[in-house]
């Protein structure tokens, strides 16, 4: 038995098989194989799952945008079937007597050649297709696919680090807990992982070895060990069950109302990054979506959505929560989140840069897409909507024209929509110091604690040599949070709080006793925070 040390992001135990996932495309060796027969079958096994997965991926993309937009699926699995194709691996593996990783490789960089060199764009748009679906076969020959997802049984992902956007389309079913040995407690990643509630390491010195071996990971001490001794795993299995067994008490507050014991009321929300999140809103029994982080949109696509996609995914989320209040928050890529095709610059500061709602009033079209499709999605539920990074007035009141613009557009297409509210975040202290001004010009507010506390401490929240000074608690930073309150009620806003800070339960009680209206938090948070509210007081 192996253990190591690191900083825990979220409390639990994950008992399970490590999966070490790499970056790197999937690397494949020729080598030599004595039974042809036997490799063919392997690739027939291989690719029979390739499309069994393709068949999968298309029903979830039908349901969340719509069947134009899966039918690359269907296509790839078609090109899964051709004859060329599947002739040129088989003679491959026969011929010269290799593997069927090597052979499905060869194939496909052949393939992608030979479109890529066609003049009709129709065919080089191909190649890209061909290496797609030779990825996936090799995926599913190494045990694990080309989409991000994990295998059948569920594991512990263990890696370097991992970006927003590898996190986002790795299948959370089959996830047990993150290890990593890079990242920060504040990344977006540890948000995910607060978010689907799993425990999760940082700061692990990691081995390639170690892939498929059995561990534990202990987030209450931020504890991993490696081939635990039998006793150790059954220590563990009996914590974990105790720890099951507190969550189900937690499971008599669903239905209770989120007042304290004198009767004072808080609205009590969820935190989301994608559709598939709104099941745990509903299981977590929330009154509602407080923040719905469209930019994982963005993060797991190598285009820009089109206005259809994101409608379908907006307007299946505030379908599925059934009239509750669902706030979207508009794109907020940059820092961290970064995506390729936007094709932005290098900056020696990108947490102070070119992002968030700076990059949707300098790219207006990209913003009203996206306000095109939040607006057409309003007639089929209660949306709000909430723009990141506010430093001015000027900002607000531009984006205010530009969505009177856009419900212009809309009704003259005669194209429905509902009533909207409109909000900012709070997150940076300029946005702090005139929320006098700000609360006139919107519906509510919405502190974003994560970036407020980063920008007011000038701590990069994103460097873990910070951590231990990176303090949510600091004083200016509660301050600045009751002065946003005060300004927001005195300007007749409702003020609530999407920030990692709204989980924390040794603040709620100080939170609610300063007025605050609604907190919105990871899922699994929602009932603990219940249990909070109405055990104490409001006065």
């Amino acid at each position: 038995m192996e253990q190591f040390k690191g900083k825990s992001i979220l409390k639990g135990i994950a008992i399970g098989r490590i999966l070490f996932y790499s970056k790197n495309q999937q690397q494949v060796k020729r080598e030599k194989i004595a039974d042809v027969e036997q490799e063919t079958a392997r690739y027939d096994k291989a690719k029979a799952v390739a499309i069994e997965q393709l068949g999968a991926l298309y029903d979830k993309a039908f349901a969340e945008v719509g069947e134009t937009n899966a039918m690359i699926f269907k296509v790839h699995a078609m090109m899964l079937e051709d004859e060329d194709y599947n002739d040129s691996v088989y003679n491959i593996i026969r011929n010269d007597g290799v593997n069927a990783e090597y052979a499905v490789a060869t194939t496909g960089d052949n393939f992608a050649m030979m479109f890529a060199q066609m003049e009709d764009e129709y065919f080089k748009a191909r190649a890209a297709d061909v290496k797609d679906i030779s990825e996936r076969v090799i995926g599913a020959l190494q045990g694990r696919s080309s989409d991000g997802s994990l295998g059948e049984e569920p594991v512990i992902v263990v890696a370097e680090d991992l970006a927003p956007s590898e996190t986002v389309q790795m299948d959370k079913s089959k996830l047990l807990a993150f290890v990593t040995r890079l990242g920060s407690s504040n990344s977006h990643t540890a948000i995910l992982a607060r978010t689907m509630n799993i425990p999760a390491l940082i700061g692990i010195e990691i081995h390639e070895e170690w892939n498929g071996k059995m561990a534990v990971v202990d987030g209450r001490d931020g504890t991993l060990y490696v081939d635990p001794d039998i006793s150790v795993l059954e220590r563990f299995m009996e914590e974990k069950k105790k720890e099951e067994e507190a969550k189900e008490l937690l499971q008599a507050l669903k239905g209770q109302p989120d007042v304290t014991l004198d009767g004072h009321s808080v609205k009590l929300y969820a935190n989301i990054g994608s559709v598939a999140d709104v099941a745990a809103v509903l299981a977590n029994d929330a009154a509602g979506i407080g923040l719905f982080r469209s930019e994982f949109l963005y993060l797991e696509k190598d285009h820009y959505p089109t206005e259809e996609e994101q409608f379908q995914v907006y307007k299946t989320v505030a379908q599925n929560m059934a009239g509750k209040k669902v706030i979207i928050r508009t794109l907020d890529i940059g820092a961290d989140k970064q995506v390729d095709y936007f094709e932005m610059e290098h900056e020696e500061n990108p947490a102070m840069g070119y992002r968030a709602i700076r990059i949707c009033l300098d790219q207006i079209e990209v913003f009203k897409t996206q306000l095109r499709a939040l607006y057409r999605a309003s007639a089929y539920g209660t949306i709000s909507i909430m723009f990141p990074m506010i430093i001015s007035v000027k900002e607000v009141q531009e984006i205010k024209r530009i969505v009177e613009e856009v419900k212009a557009q809309l009704t003259a297409d005669g194209i429905e929509f509902g009533e909207v509210e409109l909000g900012i975040m709070i997150e940076t202290p300029a946005a702090v110091m005139i929320s006098d001004l700000l609360a006139k010009e919107v519906d509510f507010f919405s502190i974003g604690t994560n970036d407020l506390t980063q920008y007011t401490l000038a701590i990069d929240r994103q460097n873990p040599k910070l951590d231990s000074i990176y303090d949510a608690h600091h004083t200016a930073v509660l301050r600045m949070i009751e002065m946003v309150i005060e300004n927001g009620h005195k300007g007749n806003c409702w003020v609530g709080i999407c920030g990692e800070l709204g989980a924390d339960i040794t603040l709620t009680e100080k939170f609610v006793k300063m007025g605050l209206d609604e907190l919105s938090v990871s899922p699994s948070f929602v009932l603990p925070i219940r249990k909070k509210i109405r055990e104490m007081r409001f006065k």
